[in-house]
C-alpha cells in the first residue's frame, strides 16, 4: 500500500486538464477470482525489461537525507543547509526525516486507506473514475487498451484547494476516511511550505516566488497485491 501527495503552485483549471483515464480490471478482483492466475490474463502487467542507468561515479549512492529538526536548530543549521544545497543542486530529490508531521495522523491515514481496500468491489466503485476525470477509484493515466498497466488499484483525489475537488469521490467508509485525509492534507501542506521557504533561502530564490496563495495538492492512494502467478520477464 502507498500513499502520495502531491503539493504544486497550480490553478484549479490546471488539476483539471491533467488528463483522463480509461477504466481497466480491478486488480484485487482479478487475483480473488481467478484462482490461480495464468499468464496471459496478466500480461498487460508484466512489464519490460529496461536497462538500468550508468550511476555517474562522482555521486554516492546514498540518497540525501535532510534532518528538518536540524534546519531549526542554530547548532546544526548551517550544515544541514549545505547538505540541502547540494542535494537541490545535484541530485534534485532527497529523503526528509523528523518532519513534523505526527505518527497518529500517519497511522491514521493508513488504516483508513487499508480499510477502503478491503471493501467489497461493489461498495469500492460507488467511487469510480468517470469519463474525463482522473479523480476516483481506478488507474491513471491508461490511454490505449494495449497498455502495460501497474499492478496496482488506485484511489485519486484532489485535497486542496477544496473547491478543486469532487466530494461524490471521497469514500464514506470507513467513516473516518475524511477526516483522516483532511487532517493529512493540512499537515503535509504546511511542511511542504516550510520546506519550500527553507529551499528557496538555501538556493537564494525571492521568496515571493514560493508565496504562492493558489497551491494545490492531488493525493494518490494505491494498492499493491500480492500475485501467485510466477512468469518470465517479457523483453
Amino acid at each position: 500500500m502507498e500513499v502520495e501527495a502531491a503539493s504544486g503552485s497550480a490553478s484549479e483549471s490546471r488539476w483539471s486538464k491533467l488528463g483522463t483515464s480509461l477504466p481497466v480490471t480491478n486488480v484485487q478482483a482479478l487475483v480473488a477470482s481467478s484462482g490461480e492466475l495464468m499468464v496471459d490474463k496478466i500480461g498487460r502487467y508484466i512489464q519490460p525489461d529496461i536497462d538500468a542507468h550508468a550511476v555517474l561515479p562522482e555521486l554516492s549512492d546514498e540518497v540525501p537525507v535532510i534532518d528538518i529538526s536540524k534546519l531549526l536548530s542554530p547548532e546544526s543549521a548551517e550544515a544541514e543547509t549545505a547538505k540541502l544545497r547540494f542535494a537541490c543542486a545535484e541530485w534534485g530529490f532527497f529523503q526528509v526525516v523528523n518532519h513534523g508531521i505526527s505518527d497518529e495522523v500517519i497511522m491514521g491515514i493508513k488504516q483508513d486507506i487499508q480499510k477502503f481496500f478491503q471493501l467489497p468491489l461493489k461498495v469500492k466503485n460507488a467511487y469510480a473514475q468517470q469519463p474525463g476525470d482522473l479523480q476516483g477509484y481506478g488507474q491513471a493515466f491508461v490511454v490505449s487498451d494495449d497498455q502495460k498497466l501497474d499492478w496496482a488499484d488506485m484511489l485519486a483525489l484532489f485535497a486542496q484547494p477544496p473547491q478543486a475537488g469532487n466530494m461524490s469521490y471521497w469514500p464514506s467508509q470507513p467513516h473516518t476516511f475524511r477526516n483522516c485525509i483532511e487532517r493529512y492534507s493540512s499537515e503535509v501542506m504546511k511542511f511542504t511550505h516550510s520546506l519550500a521557504i527553507f529551499i528557496a533561502k538555501t538556493l537564494d530564490v525571492d521568496l515571493e516566488l514560493v508565496a504562492d496563495k493558489h497551491v494545490s495538492q492531488f493525493v494518490r492512494m494505491s494498492y499493491y497485491p500480492p500475485c501467485t502467478c510466477q512468469h518470465p520477464k517479457r523483453s
